[in-house]
């Protein structure tokens, strides 16, 4: 696509989110990736190198002995090391211009809080807490919890588990709510980094097109809604785009090394 093109598309996007209504976010792992978090799935996703057995609620109820081992390695040792990027960064500043009522990510990484985003609802959870089996006490993460595998509860002895969504467990009951609240009230939804392969946060952006809203999407690659869904498509990794349409925002001032 040449700039030109990409530049057009990009001030067409800024003029249809300023004169939106409401605008939600809907990011995937794709925002992720230039801050060093792989993907979950596709060829090169941790899916395809690791089995995800141990990320299965039966199994770990089971066996939390051989799960949180993994757990470990896969969701705090790397994951937990990430760093906001500057995709991550321009949703925080539309929020704080007003330009944006709210992010759902599928993501658990925390890097929406991190880039200073408040309005995140996690769709699949987070990594920041843990959550006791027996009594439903939550707790936050430390390396002392996790020095010691399976970690129990301080208060009741149970088994801990991590905050987020496994294979085999519903989608919080707020995660939900909003999502359908978005649908049908936001105007735009911006939709950065997803292929919209995953059930059933996938539905929707296009439940949200049939309520009429415009989606403009951001993605290294066609995805699912590029050719079926989406009004206006940014090509390119989310920070570079994200960038520029935050300058086209007119709020490029307020990201980080801006001044």
């Amino acid at each position: 696509m040449s700039d030109l093109k990409t530049s057009s598309l990009i001030r067409q996007a800024a003029h249809v989110i300023r004169h939106a209504d409401k605008v939600v976010a809907f990011t995937g792992a794709g925002i992720s990736v230039e801050s060093g978090v792989p993907p979950f799935r596709g060829p090169d996703g941790i899916w395809s190198r690791i089995d995800p057995s141990f990320a299965d609620i039966r199994f770990f109820r089971s066996k939390p002995g051989e799960s949180w081992p993994r757990i470990k390695e896969v969701f705090f040792d790397h994951i937990g090391k990430a760093r906001p990027n500057e995709a991550h960064f321009c949703l925080a500043a539309m929020e704080s211009a007003m330009l944006l009522h709210g992010i759902i990510t599928q993501n658990i990484d925390n890097l929406h809080q991190k880039a200073g985003s408040r309005k995140v609802v996690e769709f699949h959870g987070n990594t920041r807490d843990v959550v006791c089996l027996q009594c439903g006490n939550r707790y936050p993460v430390t390396a002392d919890m996790l020095a010691d595998l399976p970690p129990k509860c301080p208060d009741c002895g149970g088994l801990l588990k991590p905050n987020f969504v496994f294979f085999g467990e519903p989608i919080p009951v707020d995660a939900m709510q909003f999502s359908n609240w978005a649908v049908r009230q936001a105007g735009v939804w911006l939709v950065i980094g997803t292929s919209g392969e995953v059930y059933p946060a996938s539905l929707f952006p296009m439940d949200a097109k049939r309520y009429g809203a415009k989606i403009i999407e951001i993605n290294t690659e066609p995805s699912n809604y590029t050719n079926t869904i989406t009004d206006i498509f940014l090509q390119g990794p989310a920070s570079s785009v994200m960038h520029n349409l935050c300058k086209a925002l007119g709020i490029s001032n307020a990201l980080p090394g801006s001044q």
